[in-house]
């Protein structure tokens, strides 16, 4: 799998490989609801901290793309299962932002 793909192929993807888990199955137990998502995003995000405890950059550039990953995935499967279109609330997201002001108090 070494070729680009848009976050709409990454997603169908990541929807195929928790099917051939059999974790979307009513019984399974790892259910992928919105709450077990979330709570599975955020203990990887906090993972990606581990590689930069007591320094500024990853001991390792591997490990830490595997956990920037983890958190990409679960993100997706949340925005997904939550009936988001994800790559619409980034644009928007950033829409928002473009019109926002930081750092005014430095500028003075």
């Amino acid at each position: 799998m070494s070729t680009a793909m848009n976050i709409h192929e990454l997603t169908a993807e990541m929807h195929r490989f928790v099917r051939s888990k059999g974790w979307y199955e009513a019984n399974s137990l790892r259910p992928q609801t919105p709450r077990n998502l979330a709570i599975s995003l955020s203990l990887e995000a906090a993972e990606i901290l581990e590689h930069f405890q007591w320094r500024d950059e990853p001991k390792n550039k591997e490990e830490l793309a595997s956990e920037l990953a983890d958190v990409t995935l679960y993100l997706l499967q949340l925005a997904s299962v939550s009936d988001i279109d994800l790559e619409q609330a980034v644009l928007k997201k950033l829409e928002v932002n473009a019109q926002r002001e930081w750092d005014v108090e430095r500028k003075k």
